[in-house]
């Protein structure tokens, strides 16, 4: 079969099919055989007819079935994949295609997953719903802090921003991306003395409180750490989802930890950022809602991230849509943010979203704690409609924060 030969604008996918939705911008070709070199790279074909195609073989091409500009949709027959298995999804759909000569650049937009094939992989554990019953928090957003600096600090100091993030009203506490086990602050002396200062938090404000500790390694020692957290009791582990890989990711959700897992997407817009090659990260959100993470940073069209606000949407509405039988993973906006985001974030989001401060709390003019209480005071203010500047004024911690950032 030649390149052209599969494309089929009159084919009607089958319900089993996998339907992957590509930008294509050809080199030098003509639409019809870029693209038809993508369905017959990623599927059956190679660059010349072969002697060894059966004619049933043929039956497991994949089709062009619909050109829209450089808008492109091919429909994968199911056959052609393992199930349970991303990385040999991956592998055929977003392989050795992004490469090819016929295409000066290629991206993929959106991935739709038959039913068949989501049933072979576990979806999250907890999901939205789970982890409001953990935090026992029924209906606002949840605010939290990233320790800052992300690195640098030794474990005891680590452990008190932490405790002073909580009692100033901080929900939430995480390690930043790029924290692991280094020779300042070591994983497992980090992790006693921070769950430590968590339930001291706890006794003292009579709130649920929570640490997510960065497991991300290599796979055998990520899956120890997690199993550490878990013997420790507490609830949440973090990993780093692009540079773990999506075996790394299987294996940790495989193992079923009583664990909920907290996906970083660092590095992501290596592969995201260019809106004609890559991948867009509305597809890596659903990947991840399908290997079975229950939490996720999907961008906040404020701060310091590039996303505006309709790809934002994009990623956040993966996360909640119906998916098979898969629970509703919790979005998270994070990257330079203060409270002063706050209105935005909650007119964006709703209450369904774990809003994270990093600088916007620990550059809190008065310290980490009255910068966790300014968070809290300009979530408390924006669910009562009132309006920053006055609520600050019977708030010094919120003051402070308008001063700076405002």
């Amino acid at each position: 079969m030649k390149y052209e030969d599969y494309v089929d604008l009159t084919y009607r996918p089958a319900k089993t099919d996998l339907i992957c939705e590509f930008f294509i911008e050809p080199n030098n070709e003509s639409m019809k055989r870029a693209s038809g070199a993508v369905a017959a790279e990623s599927s059956i074909g190679t660059w010349t007819e072969t002697k060894t195609t059966k004619k049933y073989v043929e039956k497991l091409a994949g089709r062009v079935f619909d050109i829209n500009g450089n808008n492109v949709r091919v429909a994968y027959p199911i056959e052609l994949f393992e199930p349970g298995n991303m990385p040999n999804i991956m592998s055929s759909i977003a392989g050795n295609i992004f490469g090819m000569k016929e295409l000066k650049s290629l991206r993929i937009n959106d991935i739709r997953f038959p039913e068949k094939l989501l049933k072979s992989f576990k979806g999250p554990k907890y999901g939205i719903k789970e982890i409001r019953k953990i935090l026992k928090v029924p209906k606002r957003p949840f605010v939290g802090t990233i320790i800052k600096p992300k690195l640098g600090l030794r474990t005891e100091d680590h452990a008190i921003v932490a405790y002073e993030s909580w009692i100033g009203g901080i929900d939430i506490v995480k390690d930043d991306e790029n924290l692991s086990s280094q020779s300042f602050n070591k994983f497992e002396s980090r992790l006693k003395q921070t769950v430590k200062m968590k339930n001291k938090a706890e006794r003292e404000t009579g709130e649920k409180k929570i640490y997510m500790i960065n497991i991300t390694a290599e796979t055998e020692e990520m899956i120890r750490r997690a199993k550490l957290v878990e013997d420790i009791g507490n609830e949440y582990v973090m990993v780093d989802i692009i540079t773990l890989g999506w075996s790394a990711l299987q294996t940790v959700r495989n193992k079923d930890f009583d664990l909920v897992l907290h996906a970083h997407r660092a590095g992501h817009a290596m592969f995201t950022k260019s809106l004609t090659h890559g991948i867009s990260m509305k597809t890596i959100a659903r990947i991840t809602r399908i290997i079975g993470l229950d939490q996720l940073h999907v961008g906040t069209a404020v701060g310091k991230m590039f996303e505006n606000k309709k790809e934002v949407l994009g990623n956040y509405n993966v996360l909640k849509e119906k998916m098979s039988d898969f629970k509703q993973v919790m979005p998270v906006a994070s990257g330079g943010l203060n409270p002063l985001n706050i209105p935005a974030l909650l007119e964006i989001f709703g209450n369904d979203v774990i809003m994270q401060f990093g600088g916007g709390v620990h550059g809190n003019p008065l310290g980490s704690k009255a910068g966790s209480m300014a968070v809290r005071q300009a979530l408390e203010a924006t669910i009562e409609r009132t309006p920053l500047n006055e609520y600050s004024k019977k708030h010094k911690e919120l003051k402070a924060a308008i001063e700076k950032w405002g």
